[in-house]
């Protein structure tokens, strides 16, 4: 029963990642990328703009009804150029953000009296949820009076996921109703919160799991909710 819940679930892991391994090669990094955005310039309200990303530079086009104006506002080169620096800008953008995740640490609360746990089961799920990315550009001049822009970005969402995973049943997690233990299939659900770094992605979850088993009237965490420390890859 243990080595078979393992499988089962390693073998989902690797048909998800085989299935989408096209994707996740052209996944975003969370960079900068073609497509529209909010621009803010400095004492200026936001207004709708469309980056068509090339290579070491970006040209900025004025978006109305979300559709590119012909006419060219800005051309921002990475390349160090002996250009006049531009004002910060700051480009938003708010996307549906698709994550495969796995719960690096779950925090089970005390039931029946007994000790919290902190469990680190091997689980995998799909994660959805809406994205914010701010993408702060300045420039700065080097000694020889060129200048170099950089891009700062910060980026964070929201949402819920779903997916398998195993727990240990064990006589401390049936109040001694087992007397062996063995590593039993779950599903997981919940909500998170994404800090996201570069192609990868950190945060926090709040989530209960289902045992399918029968062994789930004696287990002390069925629908318990539990917390944990989340990471994720894109697949968008």
């Amino acid at each position: 029963m243990k080595i078979t819940c393992k499988n089962v679930v390693i073998a989902m892991g690797l048909m998800v990642f085989l299935a989408s391994c096209n994707t996740i090669e052209q996944a975003s990094t969370h960079g900068l990328h073609s497509g529209f955005y909010k621009m803010k310039t400095e004492n200026k309200h936001a207004q709708p703009v469309y980056l068509d990303v090339i290579n070491e530079q970006i040209e900025v086009y004025q978006s109305i009804k979300q559709q590119p104006d012909t006419k060219k506002l800005m051309t921002i080169s990475f390349n160090k150029t002996d250009s006049v620096g531009l004002h910060p800008l700051v480009f938003k953008k708010r996307s549906l953000d698709i994550d495969i995740t796995s719960i690096l640490l779950k925090y089970r609360p005390s039931v029946y009296g007994l000790p919290s746990q902190l469990t680190t089961d091997l689980n995998i799920a799909l994660y959805a949820g809406w994205r914010n990315d701010t993408y702060q550009i300045t420039s700065k001049k080097d000694p020889l009076g060129k200048r170099n822009y950089k891009i700062n970005n910060r980026g964070y969402d929201f949402g819920v996921f779903a997916g398998p995973g195993t727990t240990l049943l064990s006589p401390f997690t049936t109040l001694n109703r087992r007397s062996d233990e063995y590593n039993a299939l779950i599903i997981q659900a919940g909500v998170a919160g994404f800090i996201e770094l570069s192609m990868a992605s950190f945060g926090f979850a709040v989530g209960y799991d289902y045992l399918p088993g029968k062994d789930r009237k004696i287990w002390i965490y069925h629908h318990k909710p539990w917390m944990g420390l989340i990471v994720g890859i894109a697949l968008n």
